[in-house]
């Protein structure tokens, strides 16, 4: 899966935001405006100005939409989620260079606000990922007490935990013990 920067980074981000849901299985990560700030400086979501409780409340109506296609059943109903949310957005296609970054799309209008910035940039990355027949890539980790997304990179697509230093560790010490009591 080779994607530039502005692909990776916006992957990345969807699925972090999608993470901060307590659908995934934890508490809410996105419970006010500090939190949210903190995301947006944590993923570096360039040209954002003063946030406000709207904002927030858009944010977490996205972040639903993105969980719904990562667990969708099907590639079809992935596809009507994805369309239906970036239908909702101003794609405003544009090649920029900003904090060290080298030359990238954006996708969102420039006076987008936070939720539309996150449904265009996040949106059209996702929409990639489907286009190259790569919704297979889209996963849930499979850790029993785990219900975080991520986007398996790996080559043959193998990927099964959402974090192998703690999901991935965690089930595989399970699995130790589990051979040396039997």
């Amino acid at each position: 899966m080779a994607f530039g920067h502005d692909m990776v980074h916006s992957l990345a981000t969807v699925v972090e935001l999608v993470n901060t849901s307590p659908s995934t299985g934890g508490d809410e990560r996105l419970a006010d405006l500090a939190e949210l700030r903190a995301f947006v400086r944590s993923r570096q979501v360039s040209g954002i100005g003063s946030l406000t409780p709207r904002d927030l409340m858009e944010v977490r109506r996205v972040r639903e939409a993105f969980h719904r296609v990562f667990t969708a059943a099907d590639q079809p109903t992935a596809v009507r989620t994805l369309n239906a949310l970036i239908g909702e957005t101003r794609i405003t296609p544009r090649l920029t260079e900003h904090d060290g970054h080298p030359l990238h799309m954006h996708y969102f209008a420039a006076d987008a606000a936070l939720a539309e910035h996150l449904a265009a940039d996040c949106g059209v990355a996702l929409a990639h990922l489907l286009v190259e027949g790569e919704a297979e890539r889209l996963r849930t980790c499979t850790a029993p007490d785990c219900d975080r997304v991520f986007v398996d990179e790996s080559r043959n697509r193998s990927r099964v935990y959402c974090d192998s230093r703690t999901c991935g560790n965690r089930m595989h010490v399970a699995a130790y013990r589990a051979r040396r009591r039997a």
